[in-house]
């Protein structure tokens, strides 16, 4: 059989519930867009609930929505509607790539004279004092992206994650509790932008909390498959020597934490679970996959603040290219199997 008609049999496969788990990671979640764009294209995948965080929640929330308005081809139209207002809003940002950057041809914002002052600052004033009216451009992207009555009423759950500042959790908002100022929490870094009011408590980026959250995705789905959309790298082998190295990869390692938390929890009560009876046959039937890309990881920590046009293309079509890679070595893993041992993260315990 020929790799054309491998996949048209598999196009042709009876349809596959699954759940969505996506990172965040500021401008690389167009990484994501990417995946999600590819992942479209199947008719044969169901999207049945999606769990997001920061650049993730906004994916998610995108393409419900659009999901609602004209099923794949409308979640298609709505991310890619969605992240071209982005690139537009980021042309006004003073955040822009030095001429050194430009020259060789770099993403990054690291030789940037406005992120070097703003990185200064911010280990000086907090974000009350640097915006004090509290200005985010997201908040009219968001408006202008998303009509949230839609979203309130999809058939596709979603679950959006943000951190309560006074007590360290998370909170999990699900379609009906989702506005813009959910999405703009579950975005929110300390550094950059005050912290967000919801009824009357602050909330922080959902990533220190869960990046994104697994659990309702197991207790409130009926798929059993769970397909996480990774940015953050969980690995670098590289000798970390300069002061915003080294604090780059404590954020990363920071954001990935409680994903990795909660995947162990999970390793351990799939191994405990009786898959007969109640709710422990949810854990039991869990099935785990995993879309990344090794590049990210060269792109620099800055450049997730880079939202360039060219830029966000170029992370789509990586998306896409990961996405369909996935595709060919584990499209027959959906509804059958896991194609990421978690019983690999007890063993580094």
């Amino acid at each position: 059989m020929s790799s054309t008609d491998g996949k048209a049999a598999i196009t042709k496969r009876e349809p596959v519930l699954v759940d969505l788990a996506l990172q965040g990671g500021g401008s690389h979640g167009a990484f994501t867009w990417g995946v999600l764009d590819r992942l479209l294209e199947e008719p044969w995948i169901k999207i049945e609930a999606i769990s997001g965080t920061s650049a993730g929640a906004m994916n998610a929330a995108v393409l419900v929505d659009g999901w609602s308005r004209d099923g794949a081809n409308g979640a298609r139209a709505a991310l890619d509607a969605y992240w071209r207002r982005v690139s537009r809003a980021a042309a006004f940002s003073p955040l822009q790539r030095s001429p050194i950057e430009r020259m060789l041809g770099r993403w990054t914002l690291d030789t940037s004279p406005a992120y070097l002052a703003m990185d200064m600052l911010s280990r000086i004033f907090s974000p009350y004092d640097l915006n004090p009216t509290g200005f985010n451009p997201l908040r009219q992207v968001l408006a202008d992206s998303i009509d949230f009555e839609r979203l309130a009423a999809s058939p596709i759950k979603l679950f959006i994650t943000a951190t309560n500042v006074h007590t360290g959790r998370g909170r999990i908002f699900r379609n009906s509790q989702i506005t813009p100022e959910v999405l703009l929490a579950s975005a929110c870094l300390p550094t950059m932008f005050r912290a967000v009011e919801i009824e009357g408590e602050p909330y922080w980026d959902g990533g220190f909390a869960g990046n994104p959250t697994i659990t309702p995705l197991i207790r409130e789905s009926d798929a059993c498959d769970t397909i996480l959309v990774q940015i953050n790298p969980r690995e670098r082998r590289d000798k970390l020597r300069k002061a915003g190295d080294i604090l780059d990869r404590l954020n990363e390692i920071s954001f990935n934490a409680p994903l990795m938390k909660e995947l162990r929890m999970i390793a351990l009560l799939r191994q405990a679970a009786d898959p007969g009876h109640g709710e422990g046959a949810r854990w039991a039937r869990m099935r785990t996959h995993r879309v990344m890309s090794d590049r990210l990881a060269e792109f620099g920590a800055s450049s997730k603040l880079n939202a360039e046009w060219e830029f966000l293309a170029l992370l789509k079509e990586e998306g896409r290219k990961s996405a369909d890679a996935f595709l060919a070595s584990h499209a027959a893993d959906l509804g059958s199997k896991s194609s990421t041992d978690l019983d690999v993260l007890l063993q580094e315990c």
